[in-house]
């Protein structure tokens, strides 16, 4: 029934041309931004997940960091540790000709001072093997107990990371002297259960090593996947959104349209009075 005093035509036009601008400015916002989740209201399941996969990214990202780092770490103790192995070759050669009966305790002299010098240069580089200022193979440091590294997004996500402790006095060398033949004689056992103890530190560097690379190749593709599945929750529909927007642009001039129309009914009225 028309009347003048309630235009319900225009109210209602006016409720749809609200909601059919709403939903348009709703696809320009999601269009614009390249996310389908702008507000809790979009889909709040959703953004909750999504948030959950961001953190985990995040830390995945900082692990990765973290592995890294721990490689570089035993890379360093392992140059330390091939150095000391090197100097320990050469003790033993020492050793070898100073134990030989065609040299002379004076020549023996000659041959452990070059020796004892060489053991001070193994505590040297033991302790002066340094990541971040931390001394790594002479016990000094929590390494020798060892050191957890996050490598995940729990805290239960770590790898210890344990060095041995290769200065003279934990490799049992510290006392040789070979400036006696007798002395050079113990000295080549000593030495030869030193290398053994250096060649076991390094191929537990080795492992812990190889351990880190495989795990941040592992950590590598999970952020990929975890990155691909939150795409998938948040990121927007381009073509699909695109066509709600037309949807959306036509509507609301449809909606403006019959509000205007809807405007003129109570002036159509008014002629009847006439």
């Amino acid at each position: 029934m028309p009347v003048i005093s309630t235009n319900t035509a225009a109210n209602t036009a006016v409720r749809f041309l609200n909601e059919n601008a709403a939903s348009q400015s709703s696809s320009l916002a999601k269009i614009a931004s390249g996310s389908r989740i702008n507000k809790a209201s979009d889909d709040a399941a959703g953004l909750a997940i999504a948030a959950k996969i961001s953190a985990d990214i995040t830390s995945l990202q900082q692990a990765s960091t973290n592995s890294t780092q721990a490689v570089a770490v035993l890379q360093t103790a392992d140059g330390g540790a091939s150095n000391i192995s090197d100097i320990l070759t050469r003790m033993k050669s020492l050793a070898s000709q100073s134990s030989s009966g065609t040299v002379t305790d004076t020549e023996r002299t000659y041959l452990n001072d070059e020796f004892a010098q060489l053991l001070e240069e193994i505590d040297g580089i033991a302790s002066g093997t340094r990541y971040n200022g931390t001394s790594l193979l002479d016990g000094s440091s929590d390494f020798a107990t060892g050191v957890n590294v996050l490598v995940g997004t729990d805290a239960s996500d770590t790898i210890t990371i344990t060095l041995d402790d290769l200065s003279t006095t934990s490799l049992a060398v510290d006392t040789l002297d070979i400036s006696t033949q007798s002395g050079a004689d113990t000295a080549l056992t000593s030495i030869d259960t030193a290398i053994s103890s250096v060649s076991s530190a390094r191929a537990s560097i080795g492992a812990q090593q190889s351990r880190f690379e495989f795990r941040a190749n592992a950590i590598a593709s999970t952020e990929e996947n975890l990155t691909s599945a939150r795409s998938s929750i948040t990121d927007v529909d381009v073509a699909a959104e695109q066509a709600k927007l037309s949807s959306s642009e036509v509507k609301t001039q449809a909606a403006v349209a019959a509000a205007s129309q809807a405007n003129q009914l109570p002036q159509y009225l008014l002629s009847l009075l006439k």
